[in-house]
């Protein structure tokens, strides 16, 4: 497996603003992802290609803590992208080949279930948040 770089907040901060100027229509994303979801059957894997990680250290020591300070939640399209929190923290980024759409995407298993779970990168709900000590 290669090794990817891992990207620090003003990076991801860039591909964002790139990903959100993209209008383009594109088959990577005829299913909206503003907030997190199950990776669609229709999703174009082919078309993407991995460019890096939000993962820092060993992912199973990565916190489970997750950022919502306005109420929002896992589910929620509102809900902050904050890179040092669950499951950013266990993301990796991707792109789209052909439009340049940037996801964030990790792998949510469960006792009986593995599921990959994909989200939209936005420049508008990227959160810089300090872990609390």
């Amino acid at each position: 497996m290669e090794e990817l770089p891992h990207l620090n907040f003003p990076q991801l901060e860039q591909l964002a603003s790139r990903s959100d100027g993209v209008e383009v229509p594109c088959s990577c994303c005829k299913t909206p992802m503003i907030a997190w979801s199950s990776v669609p059957v229709s999703f174009p894997e082919d078309q993407l290609r991995r460019i890096g990680t939000l993962i820092q250290g060993n992912v199973d020591e990565a916190s489970f803590a997750e950022s919502h300070p306005d109420g929002s939640s896992y589910w929620s399209e509102a809900a902050p992208i904050a890179p040092l929190y669950y499951p950013y923290n266990r993301s990796d980024v991707w792109e789209c080949c052909v439009c340049r759409r940037v996801f964030l995407r990790y792998t949510e298993g469960g006792g009986y279930f593995v599921d990959q779970r994909v989200r939209l990168l936005s420049v508008a709900l990227l959160a810089d948040t300090p872990l609390p000590d």
